[in-house]
């Protein structure tokens, strides 16, 4: 037995794998075999990957050039003994590695959760006696009993079924539960189509099934999920990466400058150690002290925002992910339908009916023929067809704790049951007025299900089946018309109507009926084998989300491409795909779908160049979800990811973005995803978009806004090496403007409003640095306006008869203004303060008012002048200070209007 877990059970007879598997079906395994078996295969449950112990992972948050540059800048403050700003700086370092900390601990749970979906148990056979045993317990050859409502616990070969249903939709993506059927299977049979497996995790919905185990543990269909997650690669966002990008190269141009300011200062006479200082004062200059502070928290501001529109995010920088992404694959069922089974039209009596509504809710729903709603007594086939649906049914429509409706059952029933509510007909009323007296239950073999039931009309009793729409009409003499007299059977025109219902990817069952002698009580499969009368057709489907089909519109007119992976049948979800709108075509048929079978003859570099123009991909298996994923990645896009299910949990976490349903998603997809959305609503998933783009553009506002003053602060000090005189600022005076400013100013810009159109524009280049080539112009021509400001002011000063403290203190208020009239310029990188609404950032002022008081106390505050070498200054000086702020103000209002009209229109 020792290659059993390279065999394909599904070809298999159920005696040849029991015979294969050494085990017996009448007595099942021996205790003493039992335990050999368990020493050989180990227990049934998934292992979970060894990762990186609790400690690495925290030491592991500091492992980022940005924390290298925030660390140099916190030891520099140190060395010049200022303990305040060096403890602000790490205390910004120790919280950025407690948060990402939090943040990854929570993603390692997803493998945890997987191992807590196997603790169940199993009734077995063990020495010809029925046993319950915890799943845990269960090792390949074991004889496993299952019936409605028990979870599988491993995987097994089916050798016996009576009415199996199995719910496989977390595991495949097949959206009704798959009647199960003990029949030998081809060999290129796919997982979703493997009708005489059970596999582990999945849900049994009805009847009763005995089977053998051939995989436990992590050689179960869950458990190579399992390792899929293990492999999947951890993938920065884009956010990380252009960081990491910029921080490199800003190490390098601190580390040039500063060797430049040495080398010049000693060969212009310098001492050494003066111009180390020098050094030192421009590194400290040229560090963005509070980019790191000011990413999280516009992060966290982003996921403030989102959560009050339903999108929980697990992981701070999938906020901006979203806002880059430019592919969204997402699953179909559950996500873009509502993962309720509805009838949607009824072809009866020779005319067919459309049902509006969806779900399960009967209030929102009618019948319409030719654009009208119609009476129901006016349509006495229509009338037999809904009724033969509510009696010849196992389920039942229930209300849970919220009041919602649910199925008890199988969902196909359930839909029956809705749609004949929808036209007033009740389960419990027809069930007292046509009692049932047998039923010949459903079974894959026959492929149909029939009841006897009591009636009082011609002193008869009526049979209703129910079943394919094939196997009905076999057995049908006639057909009921519009008015419900028996007519000759058209097999044509129902075959056509057949046809039309198939081709929108409904599901579609046939019902018949046929008056029996008042005597009889009991029936057998004789009785429907002739003489029926046929009533009509009932098609269903899980509809899309009414709310899905605008909000893949508005991602489709923001440039994001959606595309739909699921492990549903190829017409199922080329039919949901054009009612949604995911292609641009308008005909189904013309709608391009990959099957799985297809995508397993495609080579890696075939999928990714056939991906591209592929919106639909039916039977789906999770590898090859995970393949799609890293196909689209290979292609440079950013990819969003959404699912509920465990198949979907590798390719989540693969995933630029991984996003999970937070009320039908399973745990396990929970803990693999980035985001979670509390109401299932792929709108929310637009939401996102929209909040993450905001979130993006106040990031590049703020790195836009506070590089200008490290470029002025480092000019400032070279300027002054280079000619030889006295620093028009010190050390510990820049620590003072980057500090405050950065907290006071530049975060006020993280809670900017989103600008108007930005579901307009297309999605950012994942290629494209932060800084583009005009804001890095503009970053150069404010750090030139904050050089001339400061230095000039500095040198005007002193000119002026002004002490080196006076004038060092019009310096520092020089950079702190002009970075405060910048702040405004900065609001918006295109459009005019006045576009967007003086006011609607309150923040920004009252920020602005806070640093103009600490400034003033900075200036006047004996205590301030001591700490910092200030002095106070003259009404004079400030009118100089506020006019160079309000000209670098309007020398920017100027380069924004330059650019906005070279701009096409």
């Amino acid at each position: 037995m020792n290659d059993i877990h390279s065999k394909k059970w599904h070809t298999l007879t159920p005696d040849e794998t029991v015979i294969l598997l050494k085990s017996n079906k009448e007595n099942g395994l021996a205790f003493s075999e039992i335990k050999i078996r368990q020493q050989q295969y180990g227990p049934n449950t998934l292992s979970v990957k060894k990762g990186r112990s609790p400690l690495l992972r925290f030491l592991l948050q500091f492992h980022q050039p940005l924390i290298y540059i925030l660390i140099a800048s916190g030891f520099i403050t140190a060395a010049l003994h200022e303990w305040v700003d060096s403890g602000v700086i790490f205390g910004v370092v120790i919280v950025n590695a407690i948060v990402g900390y939090i943040q990854e601990a929570k993603a390692v749970n997803a493998l945890a959760a997987l191992s807590r979906i196997m603790t169940t148990e199993a009734t077995v056979l063990r020495r010809g006696e029925k046993i319950r045993v915890p799943a845990t317990d269960l090792t390949i050859g074991d004889i496993v009993y299952l019936k409605g409502g028990d979870k599988v616990p491993a995987d097994m070969r089916l050798i016996k079924v009576r009415e199996l249903q199995i719910d496989e939709s977390a595991l495949t993506g097949e959206s009704l539960p798959v009647t199960k059927l003990s029949n030998v299977l081809p060999d290129d049979a796919l997982l979703a189509d493997r009708g005489n497996m059970a596999y582990a995790s999945t849900l049994v919905t009805f009847g009763e099934g005995t089977g053998i185990v051939v995989a436990i543990g992590d050689n179960t269909e869950v458990g190579i999920i399992s390792q899929l997650i293990s492999s999947s690669e951890e993938l920065a966002t884009p956010l990380t990466r252009k960081i990491a990008q910029f921080s490199h190269m800003l190490l390098y141009v601190i580390l040039g400058l500063s060797a430049l300011t040495i080398v010049v200062g000693v060969l212009r006479g310098q001492t050494f150690i003066d111009m180390f200082m020098a050094a030192v004062a421009l590194a400290v200059g040229a560090i963005p002290e509070g980019l790191p502070a000011a990413v999280t928290i516009t992060l966290a501001i982003g996921v403030s925002r989102m959560a009050r529109r339903n999108a929980i995010i697990r992981k701070l920088p999938a906020v901006e992910t979203l806002g880059s992404t430019t592919v969204i694959c997402s699953d179909k069922t559950g996500t873009l339908t509502e993962n309720q089974m509805t009838v949607k039209g009824v072809h009866a009596g020779g005319i067919h009916y459309l049902v509006s509504g969806g779900g399960y809710d009967p209030n929102n729903g009618s019948f319409e023929s030719k654009g009208n709603k119609i009476k129901l007594l006016q349509h006495p086939a229509l009338t037999q067809c809904l009724l033969a649906g509510v009696l010849c049914n196992d389920s039942r429509l229930i209300k849970d704790d919220s009041g919602n409706m649910q199925i008890q059952g199988d969902p196909t029933e359930g839909a029956l049951l809705v749609s004949a509510l929808k036209a007033g007909i009740l389960y419990d009323h027809e069930m007292q007025n046509h009692p049932r007296l047998d039923v010949i239950p459903f079974e894959s073999e026959h492929q149909y299900m029939a009841t006897l039931h009591q009636t009082e009309v011609n002193s008869s009793n009526t049979i209703f089946l129910k079943g394919g729409v094939e196997t009905v009409l076999a057995k049908c003499r006639d057909q009921l018309d519009g008015k419900g007299n028996q007519v000759p059977l058209q097999e044509v025109d129902i075959l056509a109507q057949l046809k039309k219902l198939t081709a929108k990817g409904e599901r579609v069952l046939a019902f018949a009926r046929k008056d029996v002698l008042q005597e009889t009580s009991n029936i057998n499969h004789a009785d429907v084998a002739s003489d029926m009368t046929f009533i009509g057709l009932q098609g269903m489907l899980d509809p899309p989300r009414a709310a899905a089909v605008s909000a893949v519109k508005t991602c489709q007119g923001a440039g994001i491409r959606v595309k739909m992976i699921t492990g549903d049948h190829p017409l199922t979800a080329a039919a949901i795909a054009q009612q949604i709108g995911l292609d641009n075509s308008q005909k189904q048929e013309e709608i391009a779908v990959l099957t799985g079978k297809d995508l397993t003859n495609l080579s890696d570099q075939e999928l990714i160049d056939k991906a591209e123009n592929i919106t639909v991909f039916a039977r789906a298996t999770p590898e090859q979800k995970l393949r799609l994923v890293k196909a689209f990645q290979a292609k440079g896009h950013v990819v969003a990811m959404t699912g509920d299910g465990v198949n979907d949990a590798p390719a989540l976490k693969q995933a630029d973005i991984g996003v999970a349903m937070g009320i039908t998603g399973t745990e396990v997809a929970k803990e693999a995803a980035d985001m979670v959305l509390t109401d299932d609503n792929f709108t929310s998933i637009e939401a996102a978009v929209e909040e993450g783009r905001g979130v993006f553009d106040n990031l590049t506002k703020f790195i836009v806004w506070t590089l200008p003053t490290n470029l002025g602060e480092g000019l400032v000090i070279l300027f002054a090496i280079f000619l030889g005189i006295t620093l028009p600022i010190l050390p510990v005076q820049i620590l003072w403007i980057n500090m405050t400013t950065a907290g006071f100013l530049g975060l006020m810009l993280a809670f900017e409003p989103k600008e108007p159109g930005i579901m307009l524009r297309s999605p950012r280049n994942p290629q494209t640095p932060i800084l583009t080539s005009c804001l890095n112009v503009r970053i150069i021509l404010v750090g030139a306006l904050l050089l001339f400001a400061a230095f000039g002011l500095f040198q005007w000063e002193l000119h002026s008869g002004a002490s080196l403290a006076e004038a060092r203190t019009v310096a520092v208020n020089a950079f702190v203004i002009v970075e405060l009239c910048y702040l405004l310029n900065c609001r918006s990188l295109q459009k005019s303060i006045f576009e967007l609404g003086l006011f609607t950032n309150q923040w920004v002022f009252a920020g602005a008012t806070f640093m103009l008081l600490l400034q003033i106390v900075y200036t006047y505050a004996p205590f301030m002048n001591r700490l910092f070498q200030s002095a106070p200054i003259t009404p004079h000086a400030w009118i100089k200070i506020f006019g160079s702020g309000i000209i670098a103000y309007l020398i920017v209002e100027l380069e924004k209007r330059i650019r906005r009209s070279m701009k096409p229109s």
